[in-house]
């Protein structure tokens, strides 16, 4: 039975329809993997934005034209740029499936997940300050970008 409302259950079915719990131990289980995949959600995306402001240490100015032809110009990092968001944003979806299965501990265990990944992975992102570069990029709370 599909939930359109938030519950607290142990049962559960998230992502396929072989994946679900109907114990304590492995509702407990897909919870801890939720959380796993949501640090692990940031630890790429601090890779990504670590890659992306080492490809291009200093911000655009107001004289960078808007378009530059850019495809002679580093193509192996613009290729693992664009590879690392792919793969995010291919996790960033199937945590957002999971939360719609509207359980409860999912929701907790995925947001859980994203602060700690945040607070370990990318809370040095604003030591540098506001004016920085990766500071501009990371100041997105949404899961999927």
């Amino acid at each position: 039975m599909m939930h359109t409302t938030l519950h607290w259950s142990n049962q559960v079915t998230l992502l396929f329809d072989s994946w679900n719990t109907k114990s304590w131990p492995t509702y407990a289980l897909a919870l801890l993997i939720c959380f796993l995949v949501a640090v692990f959600y940031q630890r790429l995306e601090a890779m990504r934005l670590h890659l992306k402001s080492a490809a291009n240490p200093s911000p655009p100015s107001l004289n960078t034209p808007l378009i530059v032809p850019k495809l002679g110009r580093n193509w192996k990092i613009r290729l693992g740029l664009a590879a690392l968001f792919g793969l995010n944003s291919g996790i960033g979806y199937l945590i957002m499936l999971a939360i719609m299965s509207y359980n409860g501990g999912v929701l907790l265990a995925v947001v859980l997940g994203l602060t700690v990944g945040y607070f370990v992975f990318r809370s040095e992102d604003f030591s540098e300050g506001e004016d920085s570069f990766v500071a501009a990029e990371t100041n997105n709370s949404c899961a999927c970008s």
